[in-house]
């Protein structure tokens, strides 16, 4: 749908109202002038903050006015946010429950108020008044808050430790809704002894830095890709890499993730035991076999249950399944299915994921070969899995949003008590720099102090970072030493 913007206001607002207009219609275009779909925004700027916007919509005409007792440019996004998100609603009848916030990590917010000092109902009552947030939103957002600082009660005192992430980018197939570096392990098999050599490189260096400056770690987490689609002999080197490089005294969790179950063996579980490793992935994300085809998964759900059984008969006591809503051609039955399936199961953690158009995946880009469910039915199917996880014992631990996503939901993990992931709160959080290591791992490199964030990515195929390995690291390494030692 179009819409049109003052030329004026182009340049400054574009981005924010776009992502706003995105939140009710898909492939929502804003262009600079005027046109039938009209935004007129007034700004009034003094002791305090007035916008008013006056939006023409398929022909009717709305007005709404809102203020904030600030003046600056984030109580004038605020006001603006609320102008649009009324008018939007009255003319749609879609109800926003996470408000006009758009971005990816609605819990950083929270827990700025809490750290500023203000007790859980008065951080509450500041996100609903300036975000519009809905109170079932601000419940979970206070859940999992308490959940993460039970789980790391130093949270926001590792400033000075960073994590590290291992990023393996192979994997069987490439699934339809991926962006991230995934590259067929049978087509690029020969890519990954070289591959090995730059990731080894990159772990002696990085962890020959950190070791000198004293810089503790706090969690290791194996991604991709899949990590498990290597060979059994390939890991277990790597590990051995990882385990004698790095001071391992501080470390508080190991993640390895063998999300495609048709990449578990028993060699590969032997090497997993031979380093007291427990917490893995095993990602069905659905139980319906026709899905998994037109996904692109490769494996039947006949594989995950019996992979997932493997797994426990070697001593896997933290599996993390991962089950994804909104999945083309589901309905409220196939996630029943899914999750009664789960129940059987009963992983220890288990992460659902709201479907996502990325703008590089192979659904994005053939949406017509992809049916997705209605956005009131996608909201009933995550009503679902909340449903399920607190009658299953399932206690919510984090959560992130991303862009396109169905129904303007969310992503949540969760976890029986005492069996969340430390990785991924940090991650999610920002408290600490994340180092990324390997083909397509990206660096999270934040300011113990400022906690200023930038982010350093390395080249996300095997034979450009293969070429470059040595002078990523050593990049990387000058990144960290401004952060760390000056």
């Amino acid at each position: 749908m179009k819409f049109y913007l003052k030329h004026e206001q182009f340049d400054k607002l574009q981005l924010y109202i776009k992502n706003i207009l995105n939140l009710y219609y898909e492939d929502a275009y804003l262009f600079e002038g005027e046109g039938a779909n009209f935004i007129d925004i007034n700004i009034e700027s003094n002791e305090d903050m007035t916008v008013t916007t006056t939006m023409t919509v398929d022909g009717q005409v709305y007005t709404q006015t809102a203020n904030r007792d600030e003046n600056d440019k984030r109580a004038m996004k605020q006001a603006l946010g609320e102008t649009l998100i009324e008018i939007l609603t009255a003319h749609t009848g879609i109800s926003q429950s996470w408000g006009t916030l758009t971005g990816i990590r609605p819990l950083k917010l929270y827990h700025k108020y809490k750290n500023a000092g203000h007790s859980d109902e008065e951080t509450k009552a500041i996100l609903k008044r300036d975000y519009l947030i809905h109170d079932e939103k601000l419940d979970l957002m206070e859940q999992i808050v308490k959940t993460q600082l039970k789980a790391i009660p130093d949270l926001h005192e590792l400033q000075q430790e960073v994590s590290i992430y291992i990023g393996i980018p192979f994997c069987p197939t490439k699934c339809a809704y991926c962006t991230f570096p995934a590259y067929a392990i049978q087509v690029h098999k020969n890519d990954v002894p070289e591959f090995l050599v730059g990731l080894l490189y990159e772990i002696e260096h990085i962890a020959q830095f950190l070791t000198i400056h004293n810089i503790k770690v706090t969690s290791i987490y194996f991604g991709g890709g899949t990590p498990t689609s290597i060979t059994a002999d390939d890991l277990k080197l790597l590990l051995e890499a990882v385990y004698h490089h790095f001071d391992m005294t501080h470390v508080r969790e190991i993640t390895v993730e063998a999300g495609r179950p048709d990449t578990i063996d028993q060699d590969t579980l032997n090497v997993l035991n031979e380093f007291n490793i427990d917490r893995i992935s095993i990602n069905p994300q659905s139980f319906t076999d026709e899905t998994l085809k037109a996904i692109g998964r490769h494996h039947s759900v006949q594989e995950t249950i019996d992979k997932f059984k493997m797994s426990r008969a070697h001593n896997m006591n933290n599996i993390n399944m991962d089950l994804i809503i909104g999945l083309p051609n589901e309905t409220r039955n196939e996630v029943m299915h899914s999750l009664e399936e789960t129940k059987q199961l009963n992983p220890e953690s288990l992460t659902v994921h709201t479907l996502s158009f990325k703008t590089a995946s192979e659904m994005t880009r053939n949406k017509s070969k992809y049916p997705v469910a209605a956005r009131d039915e996608i909201i009933y199917m995550m009503n679902l899995t909340k449903q399920f996880a607190k009658e299953n014992d399932y206690i919510p631990y984090y959560l992130y949003r991303q862009k396109n996503i169905l129904g303007n939901l969310e992503n949540i993990g969760y976890s029986k008590q005492g069996e969340a992931s430390l990785y991924n709160i940090l991650i999610m959080e920002e408290v600490q720099t994340i180092i990324g290591l390997g083909c397509g791992a990206s660096s999270k490199l934040i300011h113990p102090k400022t906690r200023k964030i930038e982010n350093y990515l390395n080249p996300k195929d095997p034979k450009s970072y293969n070429k470059t390995y040595k002078d990523y690291t050593h990049q990387k390494i000058k990144k960290l030493q401004l952060l760390y030692t000056t």
